[in-house]
């Protein structure tokens, strides 16, 4: 068994043997593009949404060593009329460039190039001495006639952050392989995965001969990266799970046609550990591009303020140039980061947003991290100013909305009940693991300005907030009880707290009432 041709299917059996969703429909894609002018494909996603588990079957599937039928049993892919057609039959390369992190970024090339040639010897044993791979299959090919199948998984790692001339090495060696007139000869069907799209010259891709699908262009592959919604309650109902406390934590992500993705991983991690907590920073770390989220500083703040608040941003992706070093404005930001998986992208409307709890926890430290302080301290505070509104804490409340008033003013025009309430939002950020935060809830006869819901299974009461400016905090607790918004809280807290903020612009301070309603 070799290290990247003639490499088994133990990978995928493995990943058979875990909680497996099936996602083998994916295969009828790559069949119906083996051998046609389509076959060159490359599919973007962020980390830990399947790219690997899908590269591990593709090459279970192809992989002339293997004896796979049994593994594909029951599955999508093996009630299709070509299922065996290619089963098996192709000599199949696997390249994950993972494997290479421990070289040195301008030696991986090269080094990478020889241990495939000096690995292909053993099934090829006439193969010269060579140090270009491309040469090397195009010489297996002119003298067997055979066509490889070609997976390549994290192909992006030479291009994401490196110096210009090791991306520049990299993408002339890409086009070589892949460009060249033998390619076609050689290659049945090349599959790369990797978290950025083909680096662009210019506007152009750099490897235009090849089929993009992307998290912002996904095409007919959106279901096969990520978890859907019915999935999920499947996997949850197998293994005792509460359902709707994983969808506030990992749900959030739009994918082309679908409108509700999980992050993969961190739902099975939540199966694993058997809690709904953070994982993603045991993926990556939003430190990582503190330095992105600064450049264009005053619209990215903005933009990012007015997310955590809850507030979709419009975006426009195609200036991306798909590399981390040539970041400009704050839709080469934005657009790196629904890459990257911490903003959702929806296509039909070209908005994005913080997804889910989970990300949200990672955009709280990346303010702090960034140097926003008038951010990070109203982010860092709210969680005493959440557990002083469940302890009816009034005077401490008016208190603290009054800093919050004056850090947010510094970012947001402070002059209506709108900007009032993004700054209050912003205040109650703590509160997004423990509950679902509405804005304009229709309750009772109206909707309520904010209203938190508690998560299922837990103790924490509902609160509903009704902003006044420049009235009384009376005014609002009165429109509360008027219009009943509590009535569609009863059935989700016992406990249902009532809160009215007002703010007085000539004075600059807030006035806080509050009452409760005890429920059966």
């Amino acid at each position: 068994m070799g290290q990247y041709i003639d490499y088994g299917n133990w990978d995928f059996k493995s990943v058979k043997n875990s909680n497996f969703v099936d996602k083998s429909g994916l295969l009828k894609i790559l069949n119906r593009n083996l051998d046609t002018e389509s076959k060159f494909l490359c599919i973007s996603r962020p980390r830990r949404f399947g790219k690997s588990v899908a590269a591990k079957m593709a090459y279970a599937y192809y992989d002339r060593s293997s004896d796979s039928e049994k593994l594909f049993e029951g599955l999508e892919i093996a009630g299709t009329s070509d299922f065996k057609k290619h089963l098996n039959k192709y000599p199949a390369l696997y390249i994950d460039w993972n494997s290479f992190a421990n070289v040195p970024v301008k030696d991986r090339l090269k080094v990478a190039q020889q241990q495939i040639i000096a690995d292909l010897k053993f099934p090829y044993d006439f193969l010269e001495e060579k140090n270009d791979l491309s040469l090397a299959l195009s010489e297996i090919n002119n003298k067997t006639g055979d066509r490889f199948i070609m997976i390549i998984d994290e192909w992006d790692m030479l291009v994401r952050d490196v110096e210009k001339d090791v991306q520049d090495e990299y993408v002339n060696f890409l086009r070589a392989m892949f460009k060249s007139n033998k390619a076609n000869k050689i290659f049945l069907l090349v599959y790369m995965t990797g978290i950025l799209p083909i680096i662009k010259i210019k506007t152009q891709s750099a490897l235009n001969n090849f089929v993009e699908y992307s998290i912002t262009d996904p095409g007919n592959t959106s279901k096969y990266y990520g978890f859907r919604e019915e999935e999920v309650e499947v996997i949850c109902k197998e293994n005792d799970m509460d359902f709707s406390l994983m969808k506030h934590a990992y749900d959030g992500y739009i994918i082309g046609d679908e409108k509700s993705m999980f992050n993969p991983f961190s739902v099975m991690q939540s199966v694993l550990k058997r809690n709904y907590n953070s994982f993603w920073s045991k993926t990556a770390s939003f430190m990582a591009i503190e330095s992105y989220i600064n450049i264009d500083a005053d619209l990215v703040r903005t933009k990012i303020i007015r997310m955590m608040n809850g507030e979709p941003q419009n975006i426009e992706p195609a200036s991306f140039r798909n590399d981390m070093k040539n970041i400009e404005t704050s839709d080469d930001v934005l657009t790196l980061l629904v890459h990257l998986g911490y903003l959702s992208y929806d296509p039909e409307t070209q908005l994005v947003k913080i997804p889910n709890t989970e990300v949200s926890v990672e955009f709280r430290n990346a303010v702090r991290a960034a140097g926003w302080n008038e951010v990070s301290k109203a982010v860092g505070l709210s969680r005493d100013l959440l557990e002083d509104t469940i302890n009816l804490q009034k005077e401490k409340i008016a208190k603290a909305f009054d800093a919050y008033h004056f850090e947010a003013s510094s970012i947001l025009e402070f002059n209506d009940e709108n900007s009032m309430r993004c700054a209050i939002t912003l205040a109650y950020y703590a509160a997004k693991p423990f509950y679902k935060i509405f804005h304009e809830l229709p309750t009772g006869k109206g909707f309520a300005d904010m209203v938190f819901v508690p998560l299922p299974k837990s103790s924490r009461p509902a609160i509903v907030v009704e902003l006044k400016y420049d009235k009384t905090a009376d005014t609002a607790i009165n429109q509360i009880k008027r219009k009943d918004y509590p009535s569609s809280l009863r059935g989700f807290s016992k406990r249902i707290i009532l809160c009215g903020i007002n703010y007085n612009k000539d004075t600059s301070k807030h006035e806080v009432e509050m009452e409760v309603i005890e429920g059966e």
